[in-house]
């Protein structure tokens, strides 16, 4: 375009994203704090005043079953349905929206209707998931805000399954849809879709070192490659591969062989057709195509001639029932490996009789060649696949129960807790790995509860500290930890690096005894104990505050605790206690964003919360890094008074540590750690670092710290939440 006269440029060009260049492309290693901002609520166009749980009173859930009911054999022409029936399709969309979730940090998973959007709109793996999506937007029209879009791709699968026979365990509502990409989520290095997965191990023979967080084997699929390893096939090194990573997505090894056989029982494989033709995903297709992807130009491009994941066939005789065929089929024939028109490697039987033969997709007479994937054949290779395949294949009632309770837990794993559930269809039962939490008693008088404490004579570090790092270990993710159900005292929590053990039994012996004299809960004592801290340390600055307090939660019992589960949530490094186990390759600021965003925290809550806890003298073993202050113990803004001020200067002492020293004399003054140091350093930190060390500010970063305090202890408290 021309810059001069009329031929000028007549748009703004930071709206032109695909020639702008960020802070990020030019400052690489800058500081990118735009995780903490991911769910930013100027995105959501319902505006804060929505209420989904109040929506879903509204919703006639059995007129919207019944409207999926009729949907799963409502063949639409623009995208005809294999045999007449969508099930297998919706199936697939469910399965790959949960499926992404991964225990090590939570994320992933069909919680938060993320599959609308990039990158997971477009990753090979859902190649024609689009379509599924566009068959619901009626129905989603329909209904509008009293169904999320998160709910309703979830409540399709179960309504596929039962459509097809099988009765399902139960469904829960109550997922809330996101309104932009999660795209600081990590799924990998890679730079290209489907790159060998050797990078994501350091050993790829070994499945056990794959990178943490993933659990996925390739960049763009949901877990494991079909064609084998690598695409190379080898049914017992696909196995390994396929335990590690259903390991990685909450899995044993009975729910791995359930869910791979139940997902399997249904629907097809695509790939009758050259899927290099295939055109560009949703997320950079042309505009015409209106969120479409993968334009298939060959023949119809539909029904028979789909093409998705390459390898084509269905693999069982009748892939619109739920039966027991998938287990029949696989034990019941010699398997080879051949090529697909597509040109991906899938295994075929040797012999099979017509009338074991599933039929096309459009034309019923015709009978076509079941397949099984290199992840199937490991269920008849594997050793203990294949004793649970064979229990399975023997007893179909017990696979149809295994299945479901699997297809459950993977579908509502990433919830959390039982008290986000709701609907006329949650299961009464409790399961071990939704983190039970009995209620507490909420009818007591605090003021008596806190004179108690006090008594004690506890420090304000041991109050603070415990009720932290209690509540810390909760995960916006999925919903995990916090501090409701005092699992602190239980394994693995207590023995935590991170938690102190010594100190930790120490304040527990103290507070225990008052939380069974007082009837409560120990979960409830603790974080009153943390309360009454920053209140005590608020008082020493000069602030009479009361800290909100919401009395009722409940104490968890080891029996109630999946203890290997919670491994997952230890902290490896805490930036708000200044903490580290040990060092990595990622830097301790960013594992101070990673924790933070968990915390569901914002930038500047963040800030307010290091200063706070800084001056309270939280740090890990009592350490004096950051603690930039001559009045420990005061709930002040002096963090930020001397981290700001010129009179210091900054100078590195050893890995990861710095002395702050006067500018004239040159004495020692502080010491401090990157994460201390990063709120001067960083252009938007520092921002925020100088509002709270403004001579104005003081009551301000009093306020700020307990609203931010009260967020945290109050992360997990769903009971109270509308």
């Amino acid at each position: 375009m021309k810059k001069n006269g009329t031929g000028k440029c007549p748009v703004m060009h930071g709206g032109i994203t695909s020639q702008k260049m960020s802070v990020t492309d030019w400052w690489p290693n800058t500081l990118n704090l735009d995780i903490l901002h991911q769910h930013d609520h100027k995105t959501n166009p319902l505006g804060e005043d929505f209420n989904y749980h109040e929506e879903l009173k509204k919703l006639d859930v059995d007129a919207l079953k019944k409207d999926l009911h009729d949907l799963m054999t409502d063949s639409q022409e623009w995208w005809p349905a294999d045999w007449g029936h969508y099930g297998g399709l919706m199936i697939r969309m469910a399965w790959h929206a949960a499926g992404s979730y991964r225990t090590a940090d939570g994320r992933g998973g069909g919680g938060t209707g993320n599959q609308r959007f990039a990158p997971l709109n477009s990753w090979p793996d859902n190649v024609s998931l689009d379509k599924a999506r566009r068959l619901l937007w009626p129905i989603k029209k329909k209904y509008g805000n009293k169904v999320s879009w998160a709910d309703l791709m979830i409540l399709a699968g179960n309504m596929a399954y039962e459509s097809m026979g099988l009765k399902t365990f139960g469904f829960a509502f109550g997922r809330e849809d996101i309104w932009h990409p999660e795209k600081d989520i990590y799924w990998g290095a890679e730079k290209e879709w489907l790159a060998p997965s050797d990078g994501r191990y350091e050993n790829v023979d070994d499945p056990s070192t794959m990178e943490n967080p993933l659990a996925a084997v390739q960049m763009g699929l949901i877990y494991v490659n079909p064609e084998g390893v690598n695409g190379k096939s080898d049914p017992l090194k696909t196995a390994e591969q396929v335990r590690e990573t259903f390991k990685r997505m909450a899995m044993n090894d009975e729910e791995t062989v359930a869910l791979t056989a139940g997902g399997h029982t249904v629907g097809k494989a695509h790939g009758n057709g050259d899927a290099s033709l295939l055109g560009a995903d949703p997320e950079t297709s042309a505009i015409e195509e209106q969120g479409f992807g993968w334009a298939n130009p060959h023949k119809s491009g539909v029904g028979r001639f789909t093409v998705t994941s390459g390898i084509e066939g269905a693999w069982t005789t009748n892939p619109t029932k739920w039966d027991n065929g998938y287990f029949e089929m696989l034990f019941n024939h010699e398997w080879e490996l051949r090529k697909s028109p597509a040109g991906a490697s899938q295994w075929e039987p040797v012999n099979i009789q017509k009338e074991n033969m599933p039929v096309d997709v459009e034309n019923m007479e015709t009978p076509q060649n079941p397949i099984m994937t290199d992840a199937d054949m490991a269920m008849r290779e594997d050793p203990i696949y294949r004793e649970i395949s064979l229990r399975f294949k023997n007893d179909f009632e017990a696979f149809s129960d295994a299945f479901a309770r699997a297809w459950f837990k993977l579908t509502h794993r990433d919830m959390g807790p039982k008290a986000r559930y709701f609907g006329p269809d949650v299961p009464s039962e409790d399961l071990i790995w939704q983190d039970i939490i009995p209620a507490g008693n909420a009818n007591y008088d605090v003021d008596v509860v806190k004179s108690k404490i006090a008594a004690t004579g506890l420090s304000i570090a041991d109050m603070v500290s415990t009720a932290w790092d209690s509540a810390r270990t909760f995960r916006g993710s999925d919903m995990r930890g916090g501090a409701n159900g005092a699992r602190i005292r239980l394994a693995p929590q207590k023995d935590w690096e991170g938690n102190e053990p010594k100190r930790l039994s120490r304040v527990l012996s103290v507070l225990e005894p008052i939380a069974a004299e007082c009837g409560i809960s120990i979960a409830d004592t603790i974080v009153l104990a943390g309360n009454m801290g920053v209140e005590q340390a608020a008082k020493a600055a000069g602030f009479d505050i009361t800290v909100p307090f919401t009395a009722g939660r409940g104490d968890a019992t080891d029996e109630m605790t999946d203890a290997e589960s919670f491994e997952s949530l230890e902290p490896l490094a805490d930036a708000y206690r200044n903490w580290m186990k040990k060092d990595y390759v990622v830097s301790p600021e960013e594992l101070m964003l990673d924790r933070t965003q968990l915390l569901g925290l914002t930038a500047h809550e963040m800030t307010v919360l290091v200063g706070g806890m800084r001056v309270l003298g939280t740090n890990h073993k009592g350490t004096k890094h950051g603690v930039f202050t001559d009045n420990e113990g005061a709930l002040s803004n002096d963090f930020f008074v001397n981290l700001t001020d010129m009179s210091n200067v900054w100078k590195p002492s050893d890995a990861n540590m710095y002395e702050i020293r006067d500018r004239q004399t040159g004495k020692l003054k502080w010491t401090a750690t990157r994460v201390d140091l990063v709120f001067g350093s960083n252009s938007i930190l520092r921002a925020y670092a100088e509002i709270y060390a403004q001579d104005d500010s003081k009551e301000k970063f009093v306020n700020d710290f307990v609203a931010a305090w009260t967020k945290v202890m109050n992360a997990d408290r769903f009971d109270v939440k509308s």
